[in-house]
């Protein structure tokens, strides 16, 4: 394809006429990270409720059909992907094809950045080509690319390994936990991914959730409003895609456990739970963890995705681990970037 068929543009927002929510999210499966926070729907709940500074939504367009969008802002001289911050996996969206593409979408970035003095790209997957192409753009530019860090994400392959998976299930912790719930009162387990029914439980959740953590050395994030605002945004603009999977453990007519998570193309997703913390001893977010594996199982999920972080019992049941990487690059001070 010739380069005068392809166009860069800055779109006005997230409601742009020329492009759909469906386009958009079509676009993600012809990238390599095909992830919840990379869509239209999560990206325009953080930025409704965490946007700061100017907003960037580059779109790439060959012969006239969407191709690819750079979802970016800037802020303090600074670009960087809409959701940074509480999104576990971030990339460019679509079809970044080749190097000078990459190189048109950041020099058009810059030139709407009066102060620019940097890129930073978190938490970008070491499985995407974005990391070599970011490397051969600032070498042509003669800007400086650094490797700023990386945080692992363990998975559960239930696919190509489901005696695992099943065997997760079953390990003894899990089920010894379940069993004594079960002999005291029994439960009930509820899995939700409507607006209607998650939206009248979320400030239980929030507020279970502020217990669990407000005597340790880190607090609830959902003591910020903002934070809670944003999962309710996030619940009312996923409703109807079926992607969310909101998991309650009732005990004693109680809620003793939550789940705030996602089930998407075919990634069960943990990433929010929470219990009661007066039942601490009794360990009811390992009964939450074994009926989300089980419901995984059920659903047919690839892959149980256990988010970032290496927490011990991660390791447990991850057949593997990936990781997410965080560039900067920045301009040499001799080059002129405007």
């Amino acid at each position: 394809m010739s380069h005068q068929s392809i166009q860069y543009r800055i779109l006005e927002g997230f409601d742009d006429s020329s492009i759909t929510p469906e386009i958009w999210n079509d676009l993600i499966q012809k990238g390599t990270v095909n992830e919840i926070f990379l869509t239209w729907q999560w990206q325009k709940a953080w930025w409704q409720v965490f946007g700061r500074g100017k907003l960037l939504l580059i779109t790439v367009e060959q012969d006239g059909k969407h191709s690819a969008i750079a979802p970016l802002f800037s802020d303090g001289g600074m670009i960087f992907f809409v959701g940074s911050g509480g999104s576990d996996y971030l990339d460019f969206i679509g079809d970044i094809s080749s190097t000078d593409m990459l190189e048109h979408i950041l020099l058009l970035a810059i030139k709407e950045v009066a102060d620019f003095t940097g890129f930073r790209f978190y938490h970008v997957p070491d499985t995407s080509p974005t990391a070599s192409k970011l490397a051969d753009t600032a070498k042509k530019q003669q800007w400086l690319c650094y490797d700023e860090g990386d945080l692992p994400s363990p998975l559960l392959d239930i696919k190509n390994l489901p005696e695992w998976a099943e065997e997760a299930t079953r390990k003894k912790s899990l089920v010894r936990h379940e069993n004594w719930f079960k002999k005291n009162g029994g439960i009930q387990v509820q899995h939700f991914s409507n607006a209607e029914d998650i939206l009248p439980q979320l400030d239980h959740f929030f507020s279970q959730h502020i217990a669990r953590w407000e005597q340790t050395p880190f607090p609830s994030l959902f003591t910020e409003n903002k934070q809670q605002l944003f999962y309710k945004c996030l619940t009312e603009l996923t409703s109807e895609k079926n992607w969310l999977r909101f998991t309650v453990i009732n005990w004693q007519d109680k809620a003793i456990a939550y789940h705030f998570g996602f089930h998407f193309k075919s990634s069960f997703l943990w990433y929010k739970p929470s219990f009661d913390i007066g039942l601490a001893s009794h360990s009811p977010g390992e009964v939450l963890l074994r009926q989300l594996l089980l419901q995984a199982i059920r659903e047919n999920a690839n892959i149980f995705d256990f988010g970032l972080g290496d927490e011990a019992f991660k390791k447990r049941f991850a057949t593997h681990t990936r990781f997410v990487r965080t560039w900067g690059i920045y301009p040499s001070s001799s080059i002129n970037t405007n």
